[in-house]
Protein backbone atom coordinates (compact mmCIF):
# COMPACT_ATOMS: atom_id res chain seq x y z
CA UNK A 1 0.00 0.00 0.00
CA UNK A 2 1.34 3.56 -1.07
CA UNK A 3 -0.01 6.18 0.86
CA UNK A 4 1.43 10.29 1.62
CA UNK A 5 0.38 11.66 4.60
CA UNK A 6 -0.75 15.36 3.79
CA UNK A 7 -1.12 16.27 7.69
CA UNK A 8 2.21 18.21 7.18
CA UNK A 9 2.35 20.23 4.40
CA UNK A 10 5.58 22.13 2.75
CA UNK A 11 6.96 24.78 4.67
CA UNK A 12 6.62 27.15 1.47
CA UNK A 13 2.57 25.95 1.71
CA UNK A 14 2.85 26.20 5.57
CA UNK A 15 4.46 30.08 4.94
CA UNK A 16 1.43 31.35 3.25
CA UNK A 17 -1.16 29.82 4.06
CA UNK A 18 -2.77 32.75 5.72
CA UNK A 19 -3.29 34.26 2.75
CA UNK A 20 -4.67 33.71 -1.23
CA UNK A 21 -2.57 32.56 -4.01
CA UNK A 22 -3.20 33.02 -7.61
CA UNK A 23 -3.05 30.19 -10.65
CA UNK A 24 0.60 31.23 -11.06
CA UNK A 25 1.37 30.60 -7.47
CA UNK A 26 -0.14 27.78 -7.34
CA UNK A 27 1.37 26.51 -9.77
CA UNK A 28 4.57 26.87 -8.88
CA UNK A 29 4.33 25.92 -5.26
CA UNK A 30 2.82 22.08 -6.68
CA UNK A 31 5.38 22.28 -9.74
CA UNK A 32 2.52 21.86 -12.32
CA UNK A 33 1.01 24.00 -15.29
CA UNK A 34 -1.89 25.37 -16.28
CA UNK A 35 -3.06 22.87 -18.49
CA UNK A 36 -3.71 20.51 -15.68
CA UNK A 37 -5.68 23.36 -13.82
CA UNK A 38 -7.49 23.04 -16.93
CA UNK A 39 -7.79 19.42 -17.14
CA UNK A 40 -8.58 18.71 -13.59
CA UNK A 41 -11.43 22.18 -13.74
CA UNK A 42 -13.07 20.21 -16.58
CA UNK A 43 -13.40 16.64 -15.00
CA UNK A 44 -15.13 18.34 -12.61
CA UNK A 45 -12.48 17.57 -9.79
CA UNK A 46 -11.85 21.02 -8.61
CA UNK A 47 -13.88 24.38 -9.19
CA UNK A 48 -12.79 26.51 -11.58
CA UNK A 49 -10.73 29.43 -9.44
CA UNK A 50 -8.94 32.88 -9.84
CA UNK A 51 -7.66 32.64 -6.03
CA UNK A 52 -7.02 29.11 -3.97
CA UNK A 53 -6.96 29.57 -0.78
CA UNK A 54 -4.92 26.78 1.26
CA UNK A 55 -7.92 24.01 1.82
CA UNK A 56 -7.69 24.20 -1.78
CA UNK A 57 -4.25 23.53 -2.03
CA UNK A 58 -4.48 20.73 0.13
CA UNK A 59 -7.26 18.93 -2.39
CA UNK A 60 -4.83 19.62 -5.19
CA UNK A 61 -2.26 17.84 -3.42
CA UNK A 62 -4.13 14.93 -3.21
CA UNK A 63 -5.23 14.96 -6.68
CA UNK A 64 -1.76 15.77 -7.65
CA UNK A 65 -0.65 12.25 -5.95
CA UNK A 66 -3.40 10.77 -7.27
CA UNK A 67 -2.25 11.70 -10.85
CA UNK A 68 0.95 10.17 -10.19
CA UNK A 69 -0.41 6.82 -9.20
CA UNK A 70 -2.53 6.74 -12.26
CA UNK A 71 -5.94 6.28 -10.16
CA UNK A 72 -8.74 6.49 -12.33
CA UNK A 73 -10.16 9.88 -12.46
CA UNK A 74 -13.95 8.47 -12.76
CA UNK A 75 -13.06 7.16 -9.06
CA UNK A 76 -11.40 10.13 -8.02
CA UNK A 77 -14.23 12.13 -8.90
CA UNK A 78 -16.18 9.92 -6.70
CA UNK A 79 -13.97 10.10 -3.78
CA UNK A 80 -13.51 14.16 -4.26
CA UNK A 81 -17.24 14.06 -4.01
CA UNK A 82 -17.83 12.39 -0.56
CA UNK A 83 -15.11 14.02 0.72
CA UNK A 84 -16.46 17.59 0.20
CA UNK A 85 -20.46 16.12 1.45
CA UNK A 86 -18.59 14.72 4.15
CA UNK A 87 -15.94 18.08 5.07
CA UNK A 88 -19.44 19.85 4.80
CA UNK A 89 -21.37 18.46 7.70
CA UNK A 90 -17.91 18.22 9.39
CA UNK A 91 -15.65 21.26 9.48
CA UNK A 92 -12.32 20.92 11.25
CA UNK A 93 -11.11 18.17 9.86
CA UNK A 94 -9.70 18.40 6.81
CA UNK A 95 -5.61 18.74 7.60
CA UNK A 96 -6.68 14.97 9.13
CA UNK A 97 -7.22 13.59 5.92
CA UNK A 98 -5.41 11.24 3.47
CA UNK A 99 -7.01 10.00 0.20
CA UNK A 100 -4.36 6.90 -1.72
CA UNK A 101 -4.61 4.39 -4.12
CA UNK A 102 -5.04 0.46 -2.98
CA UNK A 103 -5.04 -1.71 -5.62
CA UNK A 104 -7.37 -0.91 -8.50
CA UNK A 105 -9.61 1.06 -5.82
CA UNK A 106 -9.55 4.23 -3.73
CA UNK A 107 -9.19 4.72 -0.03
CA UNK A 108 -10.14 8.03 2.09
CA UNK A 109 -8.77 8.34 5.79
CA UNK A 110 -9.76 10.47 8.00
CA UNK A 111 -7.82 10.39 11.38
CA UNK A 112 -8.64 6.55 12.95
CA UNK A 113 -11.55 6.69 10.28
CA UNK A 114 -12.28 5.42 6.74
CA UNK A 115 -14.62 7.15 4.43
CA UNK A 116 -15.62 4.59 1.55
CA UNK A 117 -14.87 6.81 -1.05
CA UNK A 118 -18.41 5.66 -3.80
CA UNK A 119 -21.22 5.74 -1.66
CA UNK A 120 -19.32 8.55 1.45
CA UNK A 121 -20.15 5.88 4.28
CA UNK A 122 -18.03 6.44 6.96
CA UNK A 123 -16.81 3.29 8.21
CA UNK A 124 -15.37 2.10 11.56
CA UNK A 125 -11.59 0.79 11.73
CA UNK A 126 -11.30 0.34 15.58
CA UNK A 127 -9.11 -2.30 17.13
CA UNK A 128 -11.78 -4.79 18.95
CA UNK A 129 -8.57 -4.40 21.67
CA UNK A 130 -9.89 -0.54 21.42
CA UNK A 131 -13.44 -0.89 21.75
CA UNK A 132 -13.55 -2.97 24.70
CA UNK A 133 -10.96 -1.08 26.56
CA UNK A 134 -13.24 2.16 25.72
CA UNK A 135 -16.26 0.64 27.05
CA UNK A 136 -15.06 -1.09 30.63
CA UNK A 137 -16.25 1.64 32.74
CA UNK A 138 -17.05 1.29 36.46
CA UNK A 139 -20.42 0.54 37.37
CA UNK A 140 -21.45 0.17 34.11
CA UNK A 141 -20.25 -3.13 32.60
CA UNK A 142 -23.42 -4.91 31.23
CA UNK A 143 -24.32 -1.70 28.99
CA UNK A 144 -20.87 -1.12 27.87
CA UNK A 145 -20.97 -4.77 27.33
CA UNK A 146 -24.11 -4.31 24.97
CA UNK A 147 -22.65 -0.84 23.39
CA UNK A 148 -19.12 -2.86 22.60
CA UNK A 149 -21.30 -5.46 21.26
CA UNK A 150 -22.59 -3.43 19.07
CA UNK A 151 -19.57 -1.28 17.65
CA UNK A 152 -18.22 -5.05 17.14
CA UNK A 153 -21.35 -5.67 14.77
CA UNK A 154 -20.60 -2.52 13.21
CA UNK A 155 -16.65 -3.11 12.36
CA UNK A 156 -17.77 -6.27 11.08
CA UNK A 157 -20.24 -5.33 9.05
CA UNK A 158 -17.54 -3.16 7.68
CA UNK A 159 -15.72 -5.57 6.97
CA UNK A 160 -18.21 -7.58 4.75
CA UNK A 161 -19.02 -4.62 2.79
CA UNK A 162 -15.85 -4.15 1.68
CA UNK A 163 -15.98 -7.91 0.75
CA UNK A 164 -18.75 -7.29 -0.66
CA UNK A 165 -17.21 -4.27 -3.19
CA UNK A 166 -14.08 -6.47 -3.46
CA UNK A 167 -16.08 -9.19 -5.04
CA UNK A 168 -17.65 -6.58 -7.22
CA UNK A 169 -14.79 -5.51 -8.93
CA UNK A 170 -13.49 -8.95 -9.49
CA UNK A 171 -16.47 -9.85 -10.93
CA UNK A 172 -17.74 -12.48 -8.45
CA UNK A 173 -21.17 -14.32 -8.81
CA UNK A 174 -24.33 -12.56 -8.74
CA UNK A 175 -25.17 -14.57 -5.44
CA UNK A 176 -21.66 -14.26 -3.36
CA UNK A 177 -22.19 -10.11 -3.62
CA UNK A 178 -25.33 -10.39 -2.69
CA UNK A 179 -24.71 -12.63 0.26
CA UNK A 180 -22.09 -9.82 1.13
CA UNK A 181 -24.36 -7.03 1.34
CA UNK A 182 -27.03 -9.03 3.42
CA UNK A 183 -24.51 -9.64 5.71
CA UNK A 184 -22.96 -6.38 6.21
CA UNK A 185 -27.06 -5.54 6.40
CA UNK A 186 -27.82 -8.12 9.16
CA UNK A 187 -24.79 -7.31 11.30
CA UNK A 188 -25.76 -3.19 10.67
CA UNK A 189 -29.33 -2.69 10.09
CA UNK A 190 -28.43 0.92 9.59
CA UNK A 191 -26.12 0.48 7.04
CA UNK A 192 -27.79 2.34 4.50
CA UNK A 193 -24.19 2.31 1.72
CA UNK A 194 -25.04 -1.39 1.85
CA UNK A 195 -28.64 -1.04 1.26
CA UNK A 196 -28.21 1.05 -1.62
CA UNK A 197 -25.20 -1.04 -2.87
CA UNK A 198 -27.06 -4.34 -2.29
CA UNK A 199 -30.27 -2.47 -4.13
CA UNK A 200 -27.84 -1.43 -7.22
CA UNK A 201 -27.04 -5.14 -7.55
CA UNK A 202 -30.53 -6.22 -8.05
CA UNK A 203 -31.09 -3.57 -10.54
CA UNK A 204 -28.78 -4.63 -12.51
CA UNK A 205 -29.51 -8.37 -12.08
CA UNK A 206 -33.35 -6.73 -12.82
CA UNK A 207 -35.15 -7.85 -9.97
CA UNK A 208 -36.81 -4.22 -9.76
CA UNK A 209 -38.74 -5.04 -6.64
CA UNK A 210 -36.09 -5.94 -4.59
CA UNK A 211 -34.00 -3.11 -6.12
CA UNK A 212 -36.96 -0.34 -5.02
CA UNK A 213 -37.14 -2.16 -1.37
CA UNK A 214 -33.74 -1.50 -0.47
CA UNK A 215 -33.49 2.29 -1.57
CA UNK A 216 -36.51 2.67 -0.29
CA UNK A 217 -35.05 1.24 3.08
CA UNK A 218 -31.47 2.83 3.11
CA UNK A 219 -34.08 6.13 2.60
CA UNK A 220 -35.92 5.46 5.59
CA UNK A 221 -32.71 5.28 7.44
CA UNK A 222 -31.55 8.40 5.64
CA UNK A 223 -33.72 10.74 3.85
CA UNK A 224 -31.09 12.95 2.80
CA UNK A 225 -29.39 10.10 1.05
CA UNK A 226 -28.51 11.50 -2.39
CA UNK A 227 -26.86 8.48 -4.33
CA UNK A 228 -30.29 6.45 -3.17
CA UNK A 229 -32.37 8.96 -4.59
CA UNK A 230 -30.76 8.93 -7.68
CA UNK A 231 -30.90 5.25 -7.81
CA UNK A 232 -34.22 5.31 -7.42
CA UNK A 233 -34.80 7.71 -9.90
CA UNK A 234 -32.54 5.84 -12.14
CA UNK A 235 -35.15 2.55 -11.13
CA UNK A 236 -38.72 4.81 -11.77
CA UNK A 237 -37.05 5.73 -15.07
CA UNK A 238 -36.31 2.12 -16.30
CA UNK A 239 -40.00 1.21 -15.72
CA UNK A 240 -41.55 4.27 -17.47
CA UNK A 241 -42.53 5.72 -14.33
CA UNK A 242 -41.72 9.39 -14.91
CA UNK A 243 -42.94 11.33 -12.41
CA UNK A 244 -41.38 9.33 -9.41
CA UNK A 245 -38.54 9.32 -11.81
CA UNK A 246 -38.52 13.01 -11.91
CA UNK A 247 -39.26 13.45 -8.13
CA UNK A 248 -36.01 11.58 -6.75
CA UNK A 249 -33.55 13.47 -9.43
CA UNK A 250 -35.09 16.66 -8.21
CA UNK A 251 -34.77 15.35 -4.85
CA UNK A 252 -30.93 14.62 -5.23
CA UNK A 253 -29.98 17.73 -7.01
CA UNK A 254 -31.77 19.46 -3.98
CA UNK A 255 -29.25 17.79 -1.78
CA UNK A 256 -26.25 18.34 -3.97
CA UNK A 257 -27.01 21.05 -7.10
CA UNK A 258 -23.68 20.07 -9.06
CA UNK A 259 -24.61 16.80 -9.52
CA UNK A 260 -24.28 15.94 -12.79
CA UNK A 261 -25.21 12.68 -13.35
CA UNK A 262 -28.53 13.85 -11.85
CA UNK A 263 -28.96 16.78 -14.20
CA UNK A 264 -28.01 14.31 -17.39
CA UNK A 265 -31.19 11.91 -16.43
CA UNK A 266 -32.94 14.89 -16.09
CA UNK A 267 -32.33 16.35 -19.11
CA UNK A 268 -32.88 12.91 -21.23
CA UNK A 269 -36.25 12.40 -18.78
CA UNK A 270 -37.13 15.86 -20.22
CA UNK A 271 -36.56 15.08 -24.04
CA UNK A 272 -38.38 11.98 -24.01
CA UNK A 273 -41.37 13.99 -22.38
CA UNK A 274 -40.87 16.48 -24.81
CA UNK A 275 -40.70 19.45 -22.41
CA UNK A 276 -37.29 21.21 -24.07
CA UNK A 277 -37.23 23.99 -22.24
CA UNK A 278 -36.22 22.12 -19.09
CA UNK A 279 -34.13 19.49 -21.45
CA UNK A 280 -32.09 22.22 -22.61
CA UNK A 281 -31.83 23.54 -19.03
CA UNK A 282 -30.34 20.56 -17.35
CA UNK A 283 -28.02 19.76 -20.49
CA UNK A 284 -26.66 22.93 -20.40
CA UNK A 285 -25.84 22.36 -16.41
CA UNK A 286 -24.20 19.13 -17.05
CA UNK A 287 -22.23 20.09 -19.87
CA UNK A 288 -20.92 23.31 -16.49
CA UNK A 289 -20.22 20.39 -14.76
CA UNK A 290 -18.61 17.81 -17.34
CA UNK A 291 -16.70 19.25 -20.70
CA UNK A 292 -14.79 17.00 -21.96
CA UNK A 293 -16.12 13.31 -21.22
CA UNK A 294 -18.10 10.96 -23.59
CA UNK A 295 -20.79 11.19 -21.95
CA UNK A 296 -20.44 15.39 -22.61
CA UNK A 297 -19.85 14.79 -26.08
CA UNK A 298 -23.50 13.01 -26.29
CA UNK A 299 -25.19 15.76 -23.95
CA UNK A 300 -23.62 18.13 -26.49
CA UNK A 301 -25.03 16.55 -29.24
CA UNK A 302 -28.48 16.35 -27.91
CA UNK A 303 -28.28 20.20 -27.01
CA UNK A 304 -27.41 21.16 -30.38
CA UNK A 305 -29.90 19.20 -32.00
CA UNK A 306 -32.78 21.02 -29.72
CA UNK A 307 -31.31 24.55 -29.93
CA UNK A 308 -31.64 23.80 -33.74
CA UNK A 309 -35.12 23.47 -32.83
CA UNK A 310 -35.71 27.47 -32.35
CA UNK A 311 -39.30 27.21 -32.09
CA UNK A 312 -40.66 25.05 -29.34
CA UNK A 313 -44.50 24.14 -30.04
CA UNK A 314 -46.79 25.22 -27.39
CA UNK A 315 -50.86 25.43 -28.09
CA UNK A 316 -52.55 25.45 -31.27
CA UNK A 317 -52.47 29.88 -30.84
CA UNK A 318 -48.49 29.78 -29.28
CA UNK A 319 -45.32 28.86 -29.27
CA UNK A 320 -42.23 29.53 -26.95
CA UNK A 321 -38.44 30.01 -28.16
CA UNK A 322 -36.19 28.35 -26.81
CA UNK A 323 -33.63 30.52 -23.89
Amino acid sequence: MLRESLDHPTPALEREAGGAFSRKEVCRLLKVDSRQLRSWERQRLIPELTQFKFTDLLKLKRLLKLRQEKANPHLVRQAMHSLEVYLKDSPGVSADVQIYKEGRRLRIQIGKQRLEAGSGQMLFDFAEEEITKLFQLPGSQKNSANVAERLRNKLEADRWFEHALELEQTGAPYEDVIAAYQKAVELDPKSAGALVNLGTVFFNGHAWADAEEHYKKALTIDPDYALAHFNLGNLYDEQDDLANAEEHYQRALSLHPNYADAHYNLALLYQGMRDFMRAVRHWRAYLKLDAASTWAHIARRELDKLEALTIVPGSRNSSMKLE
